[in-house]
């Protein structure tokens, strides 16, 4: 008895003790049959990070730039909802509600876990932040959404989550994210933005809700969602804002005041409820009361509102039919599902999105490259951590490199994905604190990895992190005679990896694992490198070896110095204006007039395509007699519809060697490329550097990398969904309404997440990307993305300045990034860009040491190699998530990353052991759980929907019985599970 009243003190003072919980529908308020019923739906949106910074917004400082100040917000708000049983309030960001319970005392946490009980005070979307849809990767999505739902789940149980998705501000809206929220349970999403065309359509119509099908492959309904666009965005209704930050009139119903406005509000109110109610079905409507950070004094609102709904269902005793009440999205979702309706069918997404003629939302796809690049690097550098945290279990947490944990760079992460983080649409001293968020999230996780690493090689060494590789800096391989490479795989599968390393010898022996050499070649570094780096590095050569790294494991490679002395070296001439460059599997042909690339050849395919490339620019509106909008952070609208060519010739030089073969180009002197085919690579890279963008001339510049091919594509082109599903686009075209293109450039450009392509018949073009951009196909044969943009104005869209990025050196930001180039026959290209994108960003992670070892501990052979698993994954099944639950659960995730029907190979089923997955760790105690881990997948039930089409939408299958020896992946299914996990022994440190 005593040990019970001991765990019940401890559970409450850690705040995830649960009453008995009475949430759900049974709590929301009467909504009538017969009456019009008007949805209050007080809320408040808190960007994390815009024109402040998290802690700015969090304490409420600089107001001077913002008056914002969340921890205000929640203070007010509670107290208002503790006063009056009638109110109630729905919170989002996670981020921020986190901070506030941590600075709670415990007689509030249980009020406020009162409220979240009684479903008076309701947790809508959920995850840390409300992440964009365009630029964001799946995985990041996944994780960010998972980081917020499990705190929510901790502390509040399942009155804790959410029901309801909630993106009332992104830009745009991927079918992806939608996929996603239907698999994490959700019942309905709600967002605020869709193209003012569509809006019109839309209500014309009646469809601002409908069914979106988030998959072609997925079995209905497992993919499908309840989606409704919100009617005055996230706003309230005109004349209807009663926040310390509004100018609107209170309601004054003293009818001995000079003022008194009771008699107008009633009659405007119900003017704009018979407004709405002409572009909506149901006999229930929703509107938002509340805006960007508003609620600091929540009396003012409620006050108005409680005066409001008097005055409104007041006059039903004279015989009105419109009904209001304090509601919450859930509820509101809940009483459409009881009205029973038929609802349209969407397939498609909403991008990209306008909010007026001329005023695409398509340049932020873009802006900010070098965070976007930034930020995709940070998801590969926390899938690591996370696995080796994993593989380690404590023993990565608290070793001989100190104590750390993948928290900080997961939350770092989480707020990264906020819809104007890695947008690119921030302040720039707000983007500059996302930055330095990540980079201590990097350093955090550098412990935890080095730890990891200690604990599998059974060796204590002084790793170092080289984290400017792409700009050929790191000091302990420049300097060391002798030195260790660790190359770590995060994939589930084998991977051939060519590492470069800029060191400052001529010749070199690297060996193996197995201690067998391997072949190796020192080039020089290019003049684009030494520009860009600047003083940060003097190498004045690169070490280029090949490796051969198992799945989720690692290779050990040890570098020496060679001496040269009394040898003769001659040295490798440079190939002036070359013609093509070869591999096994690839040739590039180069014009040797304009060293410009004229064609690709697939050798192993037999393929061949004429091809164009080169990089364009265009100029950047400001403004014109058709509209006065301008390029800025959010917006792309050039002034003119034809790209400008940096230049029609540029100076070339080929290295070629038993290992590379590339062909330098400089086309300016702030744009400049290497293309490059290492031997056994499937694929062309091509390695761009631009910038500083010049601002001489007082143009802002929008720089695209273009290809021009002879494909005959009829308009047509392809994107990825956050680095996912493909979506078919056409140029000057819409699926779901009669498309007017204001703009032929800006109006056709969709996020690229990972690949864009084109194809006819005969051939397919695919271009892999490194980060997120904007792209087009502008022309038939024709495929172009955004690398670079800098502009001299700010659109009018809130953030307040340019998108001019002085950079570290006051002169602009140099971009460096890489495209990969495939051609393929369109039956079979999947199973060169599927792997491939995934390879991208799941990269293996090269980690250095002095080569100064101590044993870790007593016993033992150092290990020079390890893998994770017991044999490779096939392509069709894919370890998405492999990180520590809790200190026993373990938190995995696999997937099949193919479409149906695009590979005969890999569109099939396949089937995973988990029990035999492992070789280092052994799992047991199997739950399958929804996609953010926060539900057993048993006790789903989501919400049945009937549907236009004829397509059947029925309740959710239940799930068979898990055999966690034979788990089935169907075509882009992820799956869900959590696990005990024992580790294998493993050494403990040994501190002498």
């Amino acid at each position: 008895m005593k040990s019970r009243v001991l765990l019940l003190l401890l559970l409450g003072a850690a705040g995830i003790i649960h009453r008995a919980q009475a949430c759900g529908e049974e709590t929301c308020p009467p909504a009538p049959d017969g009456f019009l019923n008007v949805h209050l739906v007080p809320h408040t949106h808190n960007d994390v990070g815009w024109l402040k910074t998290v802690d700015q917004y969090y304490y409420g400082a600089r107001n001077d730039i913002q008056h914002a100040g969340v921890q205000y917000i929640l203070d007010s708000v509670i107290p208002q909802l503790l006063s009056d049983k009638r109110k109630r309030f729905i919170y989002v960001e996670t981020a921020f509600f986190w901070r506030w319970w941590e600075q709670q005392t415990e007689a509030l946490r249980r009020d406020v876990t009162d409220l979240v009980q009684e479903g008076r005070l309701e947790f809508i979307n959920g995850g840390w932040s409300m992440n964009d849809e365009a630029a964001a990767h799946y995985s990041a999505v996944i994780d960010q959404m998972t980081l917020g739902l499990q705190f929510l789940r901790l502390r509040f149980g399942e009155c804790g989550r959410p029901r309801v998705a909630w993106h009332i501000d992104p830009f745009g809206h991927s079918r992806e994210q939608a996929s996603l929220f239907a698999q994490m349970g959700y019942d309905g999403f709600f967002f605020g933005r869709l193209d003012y065309q569509d809006k019109e359509n839309r209500e014309k119509t009646k469809q601002m809700e409908m069914i979106w099908r988030g998959s072609d492959d997925l079995s209905p309904p497992m993919a499908d969602l309840f989606t409704g666009a919100l009617p005055n965005g996230y706003n309230p209704p005109q004349g209807f804002c009663w926040d310390l930050l509004c100018a609107d009139s209170p309601v004054m119903d003293d009818p001995r005041l000079e003022d008194y406005n009771a008699d107008s509000v009633l009659k405007n109110f119900l003017k704009a409820v018979a407004d709405q109610a002409q572009h909506y079905r149901s006999n229930h409507l929703i509107m938002t009361m509340g805006s960007d950070f508003h609620y600091e004094n929540a009396n003012l609102w409620y006050k108005n509102m409680d005066k409001l709904i008097a005055l409104v269902n007041a006059q039903q005793t004279n015989g009105s039919k419109v009904n209001v009440i304090y509601s919450t999205p859930s509820c509101y979702l809940n009483a459409l599902h009881r009205a029973n309706l038929t609802w349209p069918m969407k397939m498609d997404d909403f991008f990209p999105y306008a909010d007026g003629p001329h005023m695409f939302w398509t340049g932020y796809f873009t802006s900010r490259p070098t965070f976007k690049r930034y930020e995709r690097l940070s998801n590969n550098f926390l899938q690591v951590c996370n696995q080796l945290e994993a593989l380690t279990g404590m023993a990565a947490r608290f070793g001989p490199y100190g104590s750390s944990n993948s928290s900080v760079l997961r939350r770092a992460m989480g707020v990264a994905q906020h819809h104007d983080a890695v947008t690119g649409t921030a302040k720039q001293h707000v983007n500059d604190d996302y930055a330095r968020r990540l980079s201590q999230g990097w350093d955090a996780c550098q412990v935890v990895i080095s730890n990891a690493l200690s604990s599998l090689t059974g060796s204590k060494e002084n790793f170092v992190f080289c984290n400017l590789l792409n700009i050929s800096v790191c000091q302990l391989s420049e300097t060391s005679k002798t030195f260790s490479v660790y190359v770590y795989n995060p994939l589930g599968r084998g991977v051939a990896w060519t590492v470069r390393l800029p060191v400052s010898g001529l010749k070199y022996s690297v060996l193996g694992p197995s201690g067998k050499p391997l072949p190796n070649e020192v080039v020089p570094v290019s003049e684009f490198t030494k520009d860009v780096r600047r003083e940060k590095g003097r190498a004045a050569q690169e070490l280029i070896f090949q490796t051969q790294i198992p799945p989720v494991g690692f290779s050990k490679f040890v570098v020496k110095k060679l001496s040269t002395q009394g040898l003769f070296f001659k040295e490798k001439k440079r190939e002036p204006r070359p013609t093509s460059i070869q591999n096994e599997y690839y040739r590039v042909d180069f014009s040797p007039e304009t060293g410009l690339i004229t064609g690709i050849h697939n050798l192993e395919k037999r393929m061949s395509l004429p091809l164009k490339h080169g990089f364009y620019w265009y100029n950047a509106s400001i403004g014109n007699d058709d509209s006065g909008q301008v390029s800025g952070a959010y917006i792309f609208r050039p002034n003119l519809s034809e790209a400008l060519p940096l230049t029609t010739k540029v100076h070339t030089y080929a290295v070629k060697n038993s290992l590379v073969e590339e062909v330098y180009q400089n086309f300016s002197s702030w744009c400049s490329q290497v293309v490059r085919l290492y031997k056994g690579q499937r694929f062309v890279e091509l390695e761009w550097t631009v910038g500083p963008i010049p601002m001489g001339d007082r143009w802002g510049k929008e720089v695209i990398s273009r290809f021009d091919s002879q494909l005959k594509t009829e308009g047509v082109f392809y994107t990825d969904a956050n680095g996912r599903q493909i979506m078919k686009r056409t140029r000057d075209g819409r699926e779901t309404w009669k498309f007017q293109q204001t703009e032929p450039v800006a109006g056709n450009y969709y996020p690229v997440n990972s690949r864009i392509y084109i194809q006819d018949e005969k051939a397919q073009l695919t271009v892999l990307t490194d980060r997120s951009q904007g792209g087009s196909s502008i022309g038939d044969g024709s495929v172009e993305l955004m690398v670079h943009r800098r502009l001299l104005q700010d659109d009018a869209r809130g953030v307040g300045e340019p998108l001019f990025e002085p950079g570290e050196y006051g002169d602009g930001i140099v971009v460096r990034g890489r495209h990969l180039l495939l051609l393929d026959s369109p039956g079979d290209a999947a199973e060169q860009h599927r792997p491939l994108a995934m390879q991208e960003y799941l990269s293996p992670q090269i980690i250095l040491s002095a080569g100064d070892s101590a044993p870790y501990s007593h016993g033992g052979d150092p290990q020079t190699q390890f893998s994770a698993l017991r044999k490779e994954l096939p392509l069709n099944a894919h370890l998405l998530t492999l990180a520590l639950h809790e200190p026993t659960k373990v938190l995995l995730r696999l997937e099949h990353p193919f479409q149906g029907r695009e590979s005969d190979n890999y569109s099939q089923p396949i089937s995973v052991n988990l029990k035999t997955l492992f070789s280092s760790l052994s799992l047991s105690d199997f739950e399958e759980t929804t996609l953010a881990a926060n539900l057993e997948k048993s006790k789903l039930k989501r919400l049945r929907w009937r549907s236009e089409t004829s397509t059947p939408v029925t309740s959710d299958a239940s799930a068979p019985p898990l055999d966690p020896s034979d788990v089935t992946l169907n075509p882009m299914e992820i799956r869900t599970f959590l696990a005990t996990i024992k580790h294998s022994k493993q050494p403990a440190w040994d501190a002498r």
